[in-house]
Order: C-alpha cells, then sequence, then structure tokens
C-alpha cells in the first residue's frame, strides 16, 4: 500500500496558513500519473486522476490497466469515478483504495452520453441517490480517507436548490466538495458565478472547492478572495499551462522540457495520443500557427514529435533546477474484485441480470473534442457543434470545466 496523505488535514493547514490548495481537476484522456507527475513540481496541492468509469473498473481487468497507474510519489491523490449506483460506486472505492488517498463522485460531466446512462449531470437531479452513494462509501472507508463530490449549479439566479442539495451532501460525512460554477446546461462563454459560489460556501461548514475560468494564478487569487473557498481547481488552464500554480503567466520552455523528458521516462506506460495532446496545448503560446498547424499532423510516432519539440524550441539551452531524471516506476497494481461480483450477483439476482465482463467506455478511442476544437480554430473553422455534441461547458471537453 502506498504512504497515505490525509487530505481533510491538507484543507485544515491551508485554511491556518490563510490560503487555498491548487487542485489539478480530473479531465478524461489528459489527468494520468505523467501529467500529474508535471503539474506537481509547478505548485500543485492535489491531483485527481481521470473520470474512471467505476463500472468498467470493477468489471474489467483491461479497464483497470489502462484508466489507473501510480507511483510511490503521486500524493495526494483523489480518484475520480462516475457512478450511478451504490454498488459500483463502493466496490470502486474499496479497490483503488490501497492507491489513493480519497475517491470523488462525479455529478457535474454533462456529456450527453453520460446523461443518458445517468451519470454525471444526471444525478444532481436526484440528490438521495448521491447522497446513498457518499454515505455508503463513507461508512464503509476509515474516517481518515477522503470522500468527495463534485456537483453543478442547479440554478444560475437562485441557489436555495444547489445550497440544500449541498448540505444534504454534506451531512452524509464527506471530507470535501467541489463546485462549478456554472449549471449543465450553460457554454464556456457563460462567466462562472462567484457570488453563487460565495453564498454556496458561506452556507456549508466543509471545505468547498471552486471550479471554472482558472487559467492564471491571479484567477486563482481572485476566485479565493471573492468566494473564500478552501481551494482552487483548473481544468483547462492547466492543460494550456501546467505551470498555472507557480504563477506563469504562460507555459514555460522548462515546463515543455520536463514534459519531454517525463515521456522519455515513462516510455511505452504513455500512450502517443495522451503524450502529443499535451505538447500540443502547452506549446500553444512557444509555437507560430504554422509550427502548430505541423505539431498537430505529425505521423504517430513519438519520436518524431520529440525531435520536433528539439528542433523548435531551446529545450538543450533551458536550465531546470527541477531533475526529473530519476522518474519513479510506476506501482504494479493488484485488485481484488470478488466482492464486487458477489454483490453484482446477488444484486442480479433480484433482478435477472448478469455481470458483464468488459470496458463499456474508452476514453482514447478518438482524439476528443477538446483537441479536435484546439484543430479547428487552427483551421479558423471554430465549430459550434462537434460529433453532435454542443460546446457547452463540459460537453465537447469531456471534463467537468
Amino acid at each position: 500500500m502506498k504512504e497515505k496523505t490525509n487530505i481533510r488535514e491538507l484543507f485544515s493547514s491551508a485554511a491556518e496558513r490563510n490560503t487555498y490548495l491548487k487542485i489539478c481537476a480530473p479531465m478524461v484522456r489528459y489527468s494520468k500519473l505523467e501529467f500529474r507527475s508535471l503539474v506537481r513540481t509547478y505548485g500543485t496541492d492535489l491531483a485527481f486522476t481521470s473520470m474512471i468509469m467505476a463500472d468498467s473498473f470493477c468489471k474489467s481487468e483491461k479497464a483497470r490497466l489502462n484508466e489507473f497507474t501510480t507511483h510511490k510519489d503521486d500524493t495526494p491523490l483523489v480518484a475520480q469515478f462516475a457512478a450511478n449506483n451504490t454498488i459500483d460506486f463502493l466496490s470502486a472505492s474499496e479497490m483503488v483504495f490501497p492507491y489513493v488517498d480519497g475517491v470523488d463522485l462525479n455529478c457535474g460531466c454533462p456529456q450527453r452520453w453520460a446523461m443518458a446512462e445517468g451519470y454525471g449531470s444526471a444525478l444532481l437531479n436526484t440528490p438521495e441517490l448521491i447522497a446513498d452513494m457518499l454515505g455508503t462509501v463513507r461508512r464503509n472507508m476509515p474516517s481518515s480517507f477522503s470522500v468527495s463530490v463534485k456537483v453543478r449549479l442547479l440554478s444560475s439566479t437562485n441557489q436555495k436548490r444547489t445550497i440544500d442539495m449541498c448540505r444534504q451532501l454534506e451531512a452524509t460525512g464527506i471530507t470535501f466538495l467541489t463546485v462549478h460554477g456554472r449549471t449543465a446546461p450553460e457554454m464556456t462563454k457563460v462567466p462562472v458565478h462567484r457570488e453563487a459560489l460565495q453564498e454556496i460556501k458561506q452556507s456549508i461548514a466543509i471545505p468547498m472547492v471552486a471550479n471554472g475560468d482558472i487559467f492564471t494564478l491571479d484567477d486563482a487569487e481572485q476566485m479565493y478572495s471573492q468566494t473564500k473557498c478552501d481551494g482552487i481547481m483548473a481544468a483547462r488552464g492547466i492543460l494550456s499551462n501546467p505551470a498555472l500554480f507557480s504563477g506563469h503567466k504562460s507555459t514555460p520552455v522548462e515546463c515543455v522540457k520536463r514534459w519531454l523528458n517525463i515521456c522519455q521516462q515513462a516510455d511505452t506506460d504513455i500512450t502517443y495520443q495522451c503524450m502529443h495532446h499535451h505538447f500540443s496545448f502547452m506549446t500553444e503560446s512557444l509555437l507560430t500557427k504554422r509550427l502548430r498547424l505541423e505539431l498537430n499532423n505529425l505521423s504517430k510516432e513519438k519520436q518524431n514529435v520529440f525531435e520536433f519539440i528539439r528542433a523548435h524550441l531551446p529545450i538543450d539551452s533551458v536550465v531546470d533546477d527541477v531533475s526529473l531524471q530519476d522518474y519513479p516506476e510506476k506501482l504494479s497494481c493488484s485488485y481484488n474484485d470478488q466482492i464486487y461480483r458477489q454483490r453484482a450477483a446477488e444484486q442480479g439476482a433480484k433482478n435477472g441480470s448478469t455481470v458483464a465482463d468488459g470496458c463499456a467506455y474508452d476514453p482514447e478511442a478518438s482524439d476528443g473534442n477538446f483537441f479536435r476544437s484546439k484543430r479547428a480554430e487552427l483551421d479558423d473553422d471554430v465549430a459550434e457543434d462537434v460529433d453532435g455534441v454542443a460546446f457547452m461547458d463540459g460537453g465537447s471537453l469531456l471534463f467537468d470545466e
């Protein structure tokens, strides 16, 4: 078992120092071990995994190997799950427990497929189900282990329902909650409702993390100043600039160098897609439009990308005080799925269903709409609807930002 970090104590320590936790959001495809390792070198206090489908994690060894990796220094860490029933969320939480410091329930993703299956934002319609899932996991985990939830505003004008929901979830004994400052239907062009976040923070006793429109450290400081929140979570901003929380206005070349070193040492542990997309996002302010187009259209060989980066950025001349030469080896994680299968079989006997193996959702089956939207920008052809999903707040991004 990895050495544990007490997340409740992290929040308490930050409060004593009159500051807030700087948090890297759960982003499908992107909040992988290697990226978490990078942002930790730039002031990130707490990192989340990508959103993981709890049922697939429980049923499929392939899903577990694809969706979760860690190493000894990958802490503090919260694993975020998408779940729509207590058995899946509890079982996935128990299975990942030895390797993380907490688990989080996604109740914010507005993707159509998620809504149709009763995941993400769809759960906001049934706060009693959210409370049941959170309460069950809380009762079955050590008190030092963090249990949390990520939600959205239920209204942009009147926060009574959102506050009532947050208080109901707080009563389950969760460690903290994250609130994204928009409703599910609102697009990213709609400014985050900071007054609503401030009102919610004043209405609950547990730590609250604020999320939305954090692109610089100044944005984070302003959010903290206005809402008095306990943590700030960044998603799109930290993708474009992994050094955001250290105060850099845009990605420094040394950050690209660190990412290059991490990717070379991770070797086959990181996919071409993940490696390439991060290079594309973080070099947006460093490369001309022509070079960005060229980078995005390179043949799918990692070495080609490494050589391109070295050729067009002064990587080798950058002096970096942080050494990533001894990148920790990935831990070999083992899981016991027997309790899950027993629970699922008992539940199946009641409703006549059986446990099926396999992963229902493969986040790397395509390039993803966030990456494709960036390519569209370069082509001067920004689409309002990509793959049938309007570019709403979190909708086509595949993460709740």
